[in-house]
């Protein structure tokens, strides 16, 4: 599946240190049955991905090292997870963990998460989550973030009614971009009344090694909640 031409990539490069033999085991062996076969048509219903057919699938855009993916597997057996990451290091730790606990509501994608929701059926997503995005800090570099109005639009097509978005960051200024995005729109709704309402992370949202970094170094967090309308 190609990039759009004008499409600048939100991320560096996609591999780090070499692989051991067991992290190639997993990429040979277990990624080709977890991984989303997007040279095909999307099922309709998108649960038809997964054994359990399951009525709801949630999505999550970058998962990092998987903390955050991997507790919501195991903490909603019920629902269907797919996980997008770029980088080789994070896709290997889920497919660890995916194969150790024998998970079996998970499917990984390492493409660029805008072609997955490209690829997405409409109205397929009951939740999405983007977790601590790569700020982008050098100011040529801003147009490369990943949560833009184009971003939202596709997410807007992905998601039914009633989901629910859920955004962190602990970088002020793009605190202020992701804001930016959403002004104006309709087609999502805020869902903060009061401060605490994004200053605190709620039970059913586990923390992560990038959160952890920003607790260690004096960063506030800031955890954001849009319903689609």
């Amino acid at each position: 599946m190609t990039r759009p031409e004008h499409e600048l990539r939100s991320f560096g490069r996609r591999r780090g240190r070499a692989l051991s033999a067991r992290q190639q085991h997993l990429l040979d062996e277990v990624m080709p049955k977890l991984a989303l076969p997007l040279a095909e048509p999307a099922p309709e219903p998108i649960g038809q991905l997964f054994p359990h057919a399951p009525q709801d699938v949630w999505l999550e855009i970058g998962f990092g090292g998987g903390e955050h993916l991997i507790w919501q597997a195991q903490t909603n057996a019920d629902v269907g997870l797919i996980g997008c990451e770029v980088f080789e290091e994070g896709v290997v730790k889920v497919l660890s963990a995916v194969d150790t606990l024998g998970l079996r509501n998970v499917r990984v994608s390492d493409e660029d998460a805008r072609a997955v929701l490209r690829w997405l059926p409409p109205a397929c997503l009951s939740r999405a989550f983007i977790l601590f995005p790569d700020p982008w800090p050098k100011r040529k570099h801003v147009k490369r973030r990943l949560i833009n109005p184009a971003l939202l639009d596709e997410l807007a097509r992905a998601m039914r009614p009633g989901a629910e978005l859920r955004i962190a960051t602990d970088i002020g200024d793009y605190l202020r971009t992701i804001l930016m995005s959403f002004r104006g729109r309709v087609d999502f709704r805020w869902l903060a009344d009061r401060p605490e309402d994004w200053r605190v992370r709620g039970d059913d949202w586990p923390q992560t090694r990038y959160e952890a970094k920003a607790v260690r170094e004096g960063r506030r967090r800031y955890f954001l909640r849009f319903r689609r309308v």
